[in-house]
């Protein structure tokens, strides 16, 4: 293997009715970055039925060029499909580095695009570096159960290949006007690239919004006491205009549903403030949400470690500070209103 040949830093885009995934922006700017570092460029590999309208929104978070690969069985998301044009891309452009978002889209495609291709794949990354000397992708992830950060490197085979978490990533800031250049990859998608038959789609109804789009968080632990409690976290969240959270103990004890968790085995946010109520700050929940702008803590145990990553501590029960703090916020607005 000449790794001469290898260059650029590729990234899978994620879009599903033609509406791109956040995480693909994310990566886009962290591709950015990465492309600086090694002297290279990006290229965005956007895969789909009638996607030709997103061109310009990967032009504008980052993306130097765009491999299109347009056809019909590519709509809906299937894995073989979608398999055989990655590796199909990857054998004739010969990227450096190929991103995946971590979602359960990229989580299914990319460990079997890295076993076609014969290379290795870092799953769940929240920390991507060029090594200064060797220019190898430095690629961290948690590991034994979150207890340690790994960095591990894929010296001897190209592509270097990862998936990235949604929500760790920074987006670049927007390029406007730039239009980068696409190239439509003719590749012919037959019957024996094809063993499944979508019959029909049945989404899920919520009225929730994604807490990884959420501005505001109220998140509890395992200080709530009990499913019931956090009745009144709803109640804070429902002034503020944010959503409801929560950690991995609450997850495991079945009060609430995996969806809202946050951490390293949930999901990864930034909010704009992060209320955080009866959480000690696990090392594996604060890789979740210490990004995050804002983080006031709320916790009967002074020596809790998330006041070590809080702006602002409550040192008290959540169960009796958390229902007095939303009294005090709505006499706070029904003053302001009657102004």
């Amino acid at each position: 293997m000449s790794f001469e040949d290898y260059k650029g830093v590729y990234v899978f885009v994620q879009q599903v009715e033609s509406k791109i995934d956040n995480v693909s922006f994310e990566l886009l700017g962290k591709a950015k970055e990465l492309a600086n570092n090694m002297g290279t460029e990006v290229t965005a590999v956007l895969l789909g039925s009638k996607v030709s309208g997103l061109y310009d929104e990967l032009s504008k978070w980052g993306a130097d060029k765009i491999l299109v690969v347009d056809d019909p069985a590519l709509e809906p998301y299937t894995t073989e499909p979608y398999a055989y044009c990655m590796d199909s891309i990857i054998r004739k452009y010969k990227p450096a580095v190929v991103l995946y978002g971590a979602t359960a889209i990229g989580r299914d495609l990319a460990p079997r695009v890295a076993a076609r291709v014969g290379t290795g794949l870092t799953a769940d990354c929240t920390k991507l570096e060029v090594d200064a000397e060797t220019k190898d992708l430095r690629m961290t992830r948690p590991a034994f159960g979150g207890n340690i950060m790994a960095t591990i490197l894929c010296p001897e085979h190209r592509p270097q290949m990862a998936t990235v978490r949604p929500g760790v990533m920074e987006k670049a800031k927007p390029q406007a006007g730039f239009k980068a250049p696409v190239e439509v990859v003719d590749l012919k998608i037959g019957a024996e690239h094809k063993n499944v038959d979508v019959v029909k789609i049945i989404k899920k109804v919520s009225n929730k919004i994604d807490i990884q789009d959420a501005k505001i968080l109220v998140a509890g632990g395992r200080g709530m006491g009990k499913p019931e409690n956090f009745k009144m976290l709803r109640e804070l969240a429902d002034v503020l205009g944010g959503e409801v959270a929560s950690s991995r103990a609450c997850v495991d004890a079945g009060w609430v549903e995996k969806d809202i968790q946050v951490g390293q085995t949930g999901k990864t946010v930034r909010p704009s403030l992060y209320i955080a109520c009866g959480i000690s700050g696990a090392i594996q929940h604060l890789a979740g949400m210490e990004e995050s702008d804002l983080i006031i803590a709320i916790n009967k145990d002074q020596y809790a470690p998330i006041f070590e990553v809080a702006d602002y501590g409550i040192i008290g029960d959540a169960l009796t500070i958390v229902p007095e703090l939303t009294a005090k916020l709505k006499e706070a607005i029904a003053e302001k209103e009657a102004v």
